[in-house]
């Protein structure tokens, strides 16, 4: 891990951000943290806001969506998310960070706003996917370059801190449908991201740096150019960890965004009103704000691969008990668990991914870990649409979504014995 050190500081040395990389952190570097912060908490609002119209968009558009339907829509914006989370954390790396967080976020607020004007199913599935590209690309290449502005001791933190404003989006649009969808339907939940179209995106134009990775051989003195792309996470010294890496997010992925497409759906179908399901949902992502906050001092303080651990068994036990009938009172609690656990988890993974590449192939790293990643969020909103089509009950997701939290954990561990096997034997390089 501590090879990131020499690799880092040229890069943060050689950005043009006014501190960037000093012993401090400098104001402007906060403001740009910030910004990138902000964005991320619309983000997160225009991900989860698809599971607060969900039971609308079934029951009052009569576009005929049946659970199995609505599941492969909510999917398509995971599909997006999939192609714009690989393709812009390469991007990152060759042509910028500024220009593209600055473009994802314009192309996920402008297709999110579109999504209120849809006229059918199909058309609203494919903006989803449109606006699900500016969503995939935003969160890797925000990471890449807060890693680049902040302290190294404060790199995990932040990254982690950050990485909250995807369940504070998700909070948010729990909190807005409660009021809004009654008084007004479901398209006035989407007209929401002009907010971020003519406030933060803006701010993001003034106050965010551009960054480039700089030669990787000349930051060792030399003057060869070091191999970046894909294919250098796909070979020795990188290969095991990268598919680990992938895998783990993969399931994690499953777990959280399958609690967050269907879950205000499952606690309607368990026989509560609209505005109930809507407080659960609320509890999922306030849990899922704590386990920021919470991972953020743990991994500090005990390593973001045990604490990743820990947190993937929390979240898998919560969901079992939910299978139990337990009483409200602790159906709350468990999913404040299970958004601490879920979420906390992969935010983790991205602290431990921008922690173990150099920095050159940083953003191409975490978008190749969301980039897979993502195949567990498409699949998720899809099969629990099957497992509710199928006759299997609300009770057949928590058992899903835990034996993915199960999974990780598993995962996680796995990493965590290559990196010592790897130090062991004087690697260091992952």
């Amino acid at each position: 891990m501590n090879h990131t050190t020499s690799a880092a500081a040229p890069q943060r040395t050689a950005a043009p951000a006014p501190g960037a990389g000093r012993s401090g952190f400098p104001r402007r570097s906060v403001l740009a943290v910030l910004v990138c912060w902000l964005l991320v908490v619309f983000d997160g609002y225009d991900l989860i806001v698809y599971g607060t119209v969900q039971g609308s968009l079934i029951n009052d558009t009569g576009w005929g969506l049946t659970k199995a339907t609505a599941g492969t829509i909510g999917s398509m914006a995971f599909v997006g998310m999939m192609i714009g989370a690989v393709f812009a954390g390469r991007m990152s790396d060759t042509w910028g960070r500024r220009r593209t967080i600055i473009g994802c976020a314009v192309v996920f607020s402008v297709f999110t706003i579109l999504c209120a004007f849809a006229p059918n199913a199909p058309v609203f599935g494919g903006l989803r996917l449109l606006a699900g590209i500016g969503l995939g690309g935003l969160v890797p290449s925000a990471n890449a370059l807060v890693a680049e502005l902040v302290p190294e001791k404060w790199r995990s933190t932040i990254a982690t801190l950050m990485m909250s404003g995807v369940p504070i989006g998700g909070s948010l649009a729990a909190l807005v449908g409660i009021p809004l969808i009654p008084a007004f339907g479901w398209p006035v939940m989407f007209l929401v991201a002009v907010v971020a179209l003519v406030v933060v995106i803006p701010l993001g134009l003034r106050f965010l740096p551009e960054t480039l990775a700089p030669n990787p051989g000349a930051e060792a003195g030399g003057t060869a150019k070091a191999s970046v792309g894909f294919g250098s996470l796909l070979r020795a010294p990188y290969l095991g960890i990268s598919v680990l890496f992938a895998i783990g997010t993969l399931v994690t992925l499953f777990a959280w965004y399958g609690l967050g497409t269907w879950l205000p759906n499952l606690m309607q179908l368990a026989g509560y009103n609209l505005g109930s399901a809507l407080t659960f949902a609320l509890a999922l992502n306030l849990g899922a704000v704590a386990g920021s906050v919470l991972t953020a001092w743990a991994g500090t303080r005990f390593g973001p691969i045990p604490t990743a651990i820990a947190a993937a068994a929390v979240a898998a036990a919560a969901l079992v008990v939910l299978v139990t009938g337990p009483p409200v009172a602790v159906v709350y609690f468990m999913l404040v668990l299970a958004g601490v656990g879920t979420h906390g988890t992969q935010c983790l993974i991205i602290s431990a991914v921008a922690s173990h590449y150099p920095a050159h192939l940083r953003g191409t790293a975490l978008g190749w870990a969301l980039g897979v990643g993502r195949i567990g969020a498409v699949a998720a909103p899809q099969a629990g649409g099957l497992l509710l089509a199928a006759g299997l009950g609300v009770n057949s997701n928590f058992l899903a979504f835990a034996g993915a939290a199960a999974a990780a954990a598993v995962l996680i561990a796995a990493v965590g014995i290559k990196i010592k096997k790897s130090t062991a034997v004087g690697v260091s390089n992952v």
